[in-house]
């Protein structure tokens, strides 16, 4: 043996002990909109998670997408759903998602409030959608 393989041996098991104890890089999670019954219980919420917006509702994610507008559409079609349905409903929403979705209908030449109507046809067009899927699959990845 050498002299230095003792000397090497313990550099090696130096590393693996620090690369075991350091802490694992972890993605952060920006919220950006809460849906929230009256009692404070969440329903649902959008996050902005490593450049894409993630849509949950009921405790599930339901999709993640690029389109800021599409998700907060989606969010705010089932706080009316919610609404029709008798039970009064709170959607809170950031103002980066806000503009975010803004600027992307403004964009395309259209208001929120049209970008809504045209997401509605489409999701009508589709039909009734299996639980737990996102309208726009070629944009939304599941």
């Amino acid at each position: 043996m050498s002299i230095h393989s003792k000397a090497r041996r313990d550099a090696k098991k130096r590393r693996l002990a620090k690369l075991r104890t350091a802490v694992p890089v972890v993605v952060p999670i920006e919220p950006h909109a809460e849906l929230r019954d009256p009692q404070g219980n969440l329903l649902g919420g959008i996050v902005r998670r490593e450049g894409e917006w993630t849509l949950g509702l009921g405790g599930r994610i339901v999709g993640e997408s690029d389109s800021a507008a599409r998700v907060l559409a989606m969010l705010k079609r089932a706080a009316s759903l919610h609404e029709r349905e008798g039970q009064t409903v709170q959607l809170t929403c950031s103002p980066v998602l806000r503009n975010a979705a803004d600027q992307e209908v403004a964009g395309q030449g259209l208001s929120f409030e049209q970008f809504e109507a045209k997401l509605a046809e489409e999701m009508a067009g589709e039909g009734v959608m299996p639980r737990g899927t996102v309208p726009g699959s070629s944009e939304v990845r599941h």
